[in-house]
């Protein structure tokens, strides 16, 4: 009988996580914020002498969401900051991708998404209702990166993504830095909502 395939990565926090049957106590936030802040949005198809990080668009989408939720509640402000998360080690497909891989794909990430929701204790499953509020506030990142700089016209990222509320954006700047600076702040992002729970 062939030995099955490893289904493991080593993380440099010294754990082995298991991509088939992830379990809460092998992820560590340290490993997360390390490969969300190497992991480039966009196929890395975007200006800058720096690739835009899936830390930098999920401190992005974290304050997007606490802008656009009155008293926001700490617990789902970190699902904000969590949402693409798997991503540190499944890396970021863009949905073109996705489709072609097909329901393999959502299935994996589910499961590390559930894993991860545990470890910091959130529940496995976001409820729709947050769950939407957080792919809105995605979807503006998304209009803002595209437009800043993915190359996309403003009608064209109108059309994909909605155009935004002006206010939502209001302020907001896309930051392309190193990735130990965006890993240190979203390390720094996710402390901070853990002691508020």
């Amino acid at each position: 009988m062939p030995k099955p395939p490893r289904a493991w990565q080593k993380m440099l926090s010294g754990r082995r996580l298991d991509l088939l049957d992830p379990t809460p106590l092998d992820i560590e936030i340290e490993d997360i914020a390390h490969g969300l802040a190497f992991v480039a949005r966009w196929n890395g198809q975007t200006l800058g002498d720096f690739a835009y990080s899936v830390a930098e668009h999920s401190l992005l989408v974290e304050t997007l969401y606490t802008r656009m939720t009155p008293k926001p509640d700490p617990k789902w402000q970190l699902a904000a900051l969590l949402h693409d998360a798997p991503e540190y080690v499944i890396g970021d497909m863009i949905s073109p991708v996705k489709s072609a891989v097909g329901p393999g794909y959502d299935e994996l990430d589910k499961r590390l998404s559930a894993a991860i929701h545990l470890r910091f204790g959130l529940p496995a499953a976001i409820p729709v209702a947050v769950k939407k509020h957080i792919k809105k506030a995605d979807k503006i990142s998304a209009w803002m990166e595209a437009t800043s700089i993915a190359g996309f016209t403003t009608d064209e990222a109108n059309r994909f993504f909605g155009a935004p509320d002006p206010d939502m954006v209001k302020g907001l700047d896309i930051v392309l830095r190193a990735p130990m600076q965006a890993r240190a702040d979203f390390t720094a992002r996710h402390q901070t909502l853990l002691e508020r729970l």
